[in-house]
């Protein structure tokens, strides 16, 4: 993952100099000794986001709903507020909305998720989920992850929010039948 890293920085790096004479000056600089871009086998913008348990954090927010979101590696399993998400959402297309993201990055089995997550009703609750695991799953290897990522729109929190009913109305939009005469 680091020369992965390294090799991208010092592409990225070429392309603002836009002159070839300075890419082994930059290469020679990035390969020396001064450089860290590891720590304990992780790259550094992974291992700082780290907790004590090996876990990544992140927040997902859908209509009314919030979910605090913890991935780490493991086999696959996700628990929402301490429960089994089968024993939580009994719908299909819930679990499928919270497994997205693991599809679109193919990493599907080799995260395990633990998340809390309040307001909002099963629907709003599930898009919560599934945003704070695209958040954490990008943090993880964001150079790999935020493509597929972005182009499937998981990153981007959707605005929609229920619109308020106004005085004088039935409904937020329905108004009482109009007669001309």
């Amino acid at each position: 993952i680091c020369l992965r890293l390294d090799k991208m920085l010092v592409l990225s790096l070429a392309r603002r100099s836009r002159n070839l004479s300075n890419i082994s000056i930059l290469n020679a600089r990035l390969l020396s000794s001064d450089s860290k871009f590891e720590v304990d086998g992780l790259p550094e913008c992974i291992s700082k986001d780290l907790d004590m348990k090996g876990r990544l954090y992140a927040t997902g927010r859908r209509k009314m709903s919030s979910a605090r979101v913890w991935v780490m590696p493991g086999e696959g399993q996700i628990i929402v507020n301490r429960k089994k998400m089968i024993h939580y959402f009994q719908r299909d297309f819930h679990y499928e909305e919270i497994t997205l993201p693991f599809s679109l990055t193919k990493t599907a089995g080799q995260f395990d998720v633990w998340c809390t997550v309040k307001g909002g009703g099963l629907s709003g609750q599930a898009g919560a989920i599934r945003h704070g695991i695209s958040r954490a799953v990008e943090k993880w290897n964001p150079y790999e992850f935020r493509s597929s990522l972005k182009r499937g729109g998981l990153l981007t929190r959707d605005p929609r929010q229920v619109e308020p009913k106004k005085a004088g109305q039935p409904k937020a939009r329905k108004k009482k039948q109009w007669v001309k005469r």
